[in-house]
């Protein structure tokens, strides 16, 4: 098939190329030029586990390319997906300019039947606004459909190829066989593909990504009550996993999610709500606990220093907000670090793919380590926020010699207290006694 995909940030550019990959031919189209010359150089401009290989095959191949002529993308593709910013405003509301604007664009240009595909995540009722917007200036035939994306950032390539379920929000016959037939060689193993109206894929992914954020702040309760009853979040992590009615993913205690998705969908659900005048106790609730889930790992390390921090030096392993991303949006990370900072510490950062990002928020207040091992030289303390694999069994005899305190606050659990406490170490982590 002949696909256009508008906007090469995250969720566009794995889309486009995984597209591809398939055999269908591929125009990815961007107003940034110089990003546009980075990508037809086949060069990833998003750290992401498997799409480079994958970016640079299908470019050579011929089926992805990449251009800032968007009339001539859309002459010559079929489906057209909108993969543009939805941002959340101050409201919470998701901002819906990108699309609209480009859907009144688009109304303008083209000349025989598109399906036009809202693959951004968008509030109930935007494939009607979509519509409304193309159809003041187009004439010809169209559809809009709702597809929402389901990709986890550090595994995008994989759940875009073999997806747990895809969901198409459609009215139209028409379009309806054309997705279908996109979409089959992606389903092969037999998940499904579940068709519905426009309004319930668009509220369907508001729903899945607010209920795992809500596993997330209730295990963080959980662990909360945990360190003040004596239990261990480990141990009921297992115990509740193990149930099939709840499932062992989304358990894991921490210091609060991030993330582009998350933070932003949850707002957004709940601002639906508020526009319908319902008031939606259990969002409230979650956002409450992310926010102070952050506050509180940071109030730990506080107190065990007697809340004087001044001119302690801080080595912090972990900046994006989960492992395998350079995605550093609402990471924990962030707020840790300006506390940290705010209580008079110099903090010393490692992450092997978010140093650039966190420079252009903190620029020369932080210090920029080489390796994860350097961050920790002359150390008082280690913190950690981010759980990549290469953390979990460091080199204790150096972090030994490093840290002045030999203290070690784990805001992922990837230690045990029982081995960190037999090799020497003082050690914190959430939710266990």
């Amino acid at each position: 098939m002949k696909i256009c995909v508008i906007g090469t940030g995250y969720v566009g550019l794995v889309s486009g190329t995984c597209f591809a990959e398939t055999g269908n031919t591929v125009i990815c189209v961007d107003i940034d030029e110089n990003k546009v010359k980075r990508l037809s150089c086949k060069e990833c401009t998003i750290y992401e586990p498997g799409l480079e290989i994958l970016l640079e095959r299908n470019v050579d191949q011929g089926r992805l390319s990449f251009t800032t002529d968007l009339n001539d993308a859309v002459e010559k593709s079929d489906i057209i997906f909108l993969a543009l910013p939805t941002p959340p405003g101050g409201d919470g509301a998701a901002d819906l300019s990108y699309v609209l604007g480009m859907a009144d664009t688009l109304g303008k240009i083209i000349t025989d039947y598109k399906i036009i595909v809202d693959k951004s995540t968008v509030p109930v009722g935007t494939a009607d606004l979509v519509h409304k917007a193309i159809a003041q200036n187009a004439q010809v035939e169209f559809d809009v459909v709702s597809n929402p994306e389901f990709l986890r950032e550090g595994v995008a390539v994989d759940d875009f190829m073999k997806p747990d379920r895809v969901v198409i929000g459609t009215s139209s016959e028409r379009a309806r066989k054309i997705m279908e037939r996109l979409y089959q060689p992606y389903v092969m193993s037999g998940n499904p593909i579940i068709f519905m109206d426009e309004r319930s894929a668009e509220m369907t992914k508001y729903a899945a990504n607010s209920f795992l954020a809500t596993k997330i702040s209730f295990m963080n309760e959980i662990a909360n009550l945990c360190e003040r009853t004596g239990a261990n979040v480990d141990m009921i992590r297992k115990g509740m996993g193990s149930d099939d009615r709840i499932g062992k993913r989304f358990l894991f205690a921490g210091i609060g999610y991030g993330g582009s998705c998350f933070p932003k969908d949850v707002q957004a659900l709940e601002k639906t709500a508020q526009d319908y005048a319902y008031d939606f106790k259990i969002l409230n609730a979650v956002m409450a606990v992310n926010k102070l889930q952050k506050q509180l790992f940071f109030d730990k390390i506080n107190s065990i220093y007697n809340g004087d921090l001044s001119g302690k030096r801080v080595a912090l392993w972990g900046l994006a907000f989960k492992p395998n991303t350079d995605d550093i949006r609402e990471a924990p990370a962030l707020d840790l670090i300006q506390n940290l900072l705010d209580a008079g510490a110099t903090v010393k950062v490692y992450d092997p793919e978010a140093m650039e990002n966190v420079k252009a928020v903190f620029g020369g207040n932080l210090t920029y380590a080489s390796s994860m091992y350097a961050a920790t030289e002359d150390a008082d303390f280690l913190v950690i926020a981010t759980e990549w694999t290469m953390f979990r069994t460091p080199n204790f005899d150096a972090l030994m010699t490093n840290l002045k305190d030999k203290t070690i606050f784990d805001g992922r659990n990837i230690y045990t207290k029982e081995n960190l406490e037999e090799l020497g170490f003082v050690y914190y982590s959430i939710g266990r006694p």
